[in-house]
């Protein structure tokens, strides 16, 4: 389906990963492609910090070269007469028409390169690379123009996983370390549970929420909460490593877990996700279980999600989850909003 209209009002925040998630046709490839200035028929205002890149009512249309941005699709689309070097320095083309200022540079071609680990790509043709190895030349080239804003469109939809790890894991460094601020397009709800601060949900071109990652993602009129890869995030901090049993203790405000052991050190803050699934309840503490990790928590609304399973919303001392579990055991439990519970953690994902 082709989106025709799009219309939208909305303010982001001036640094980290924003996420546009919707259907298919929602229009978020045509968001993206607004900001940049690739649609011609645009009518409105697009600011990036301060920045007026387009204004109607002041007659503003800055062309595509001039706009501060890197742009990467999800076919990378590198120059096959160039170099991968030549291809990335041609990014820095970008920084020089844009007409950014030196002192505003937030990131090196060096950089760039050493985040998605391409140094030792540079002297090869792009056809001699894999899926994953272009893909990540390419982000490193939108990066080498050292752009106010990167737009990212379904990045990682071609690749394979262990391709998607590198490359989320040089996202997620970018995040940590760079002040770029990335409007990034993912129907993958795992990318969004681990690269993003804000959630945009889309829908037939307007906006049907606009929020925390932490918020949206467990919102039961949405469809991230729902189904097989419903999930919450926490953030916890990790108190101790237990290298015999290749563990690692983290804290939050519900309460201590066992994990799997994590690279992060002592005092880190980590994010976490909970998948929906891996959350079984029981009315009383449990022992001879092999679940290390129990949570005392409150029950905050109970909806249906397939016609055999009811989503449970939690409260763990202000942290919030969901549980997914059969109608029956809803009912043979007897849940009801505001019923005390201990939800046993089968299994969590530290996003790192």
């Amino acid at each position: 389906m082709k989106l025709t209209n799009l219309d939208v009002t909305l303010t982001l925040p001036g640094g980290g990963v924003s996420a546009i998630v919707g259907p298919s046709g929602a229009g978020k490839t045509t968001l993206l492609r607004a900001v940049a200035g690739l649609e011609r028929a645009v009518r409105g205002r697009v600011e990036v910090n301060g920045s007026v890149w387009h204004d109607d009512l002041r007659g503003i249309r800055l062309p595509v070269y001039q706009r501060s941005l890197g742009f990467v699709f999800q076919d990378p689309s590198l120059f096959a007469h160039l170099s991968v070097q030549q291809n990335v320095e041609f990014g820095l083309r970008r920084a020089t028409k844009g007409g950014h200022k030196s002192e505003e540079k937030k990131i090196t071609v060096a950089q760039a390169n050493e985040l998605f680990g391409i140094e030792s790509l540079l002297k090869r043709a792009p056809q001699t690379l894999s899926g994953g190895e272009k893909q990540r030349v390419s982000i490193a080239r939108a990066l080498a123009g050292n752009p106010a804003l990167l737009l990212m469109d379904e990045p990682l939809a071609a690749l394979d996983d262990l391709a998607r790890a590198h490359i989320l894991t040089g996202l997620q460094q970018l995040h940590r370390e760079f002040a770029i601020p990335v409007l990034y397009v993912s129907h993958a709800i795992d990318e969004v549970a681990r690269l993003a601060d804000h959630v945009v949900v889309l829908d037939r071109g307007k906006i049907k929420a606009s929020g925390s990652v932490f918020e949206l993602i467990i919102d039961g009129d949405l469809a991230l909460a729902n189904g097989d890869n419903a999930c919450a995030l926490i953030e916890a901090k990790i108190v101790a490593h237990d290298e015999q049993y290749q563990l690692s203790q983290i804290a939050f405000s519900g309460g201590a877990m066992w994990l799997p052991l994590s690279r992060s050190k002592v005092g880190s803050v980590v994010r976490l996700r909970i998948q929906a699934r891996d959350v079984s309840l029981c009315l009383n503490p449990q022992s001879g279980t092999s679940i290390l990790n129990t949570l005392a928590v409150a029950v905050i609304g109970i909806r249906k999600d397939t016609a055999g399973s009811a989503m449970i919303e939690l409260d763990a001392n202000g942290a919030r989850l969901l549980a997914r579990i059969t109608r029956k055991s809803c009912d043979h439990l007897d849940l009801i909003p505001g019923m005390a519970l201990y939800a046993q953690v089968k299994s969590v994902a530290i996003l790192e």
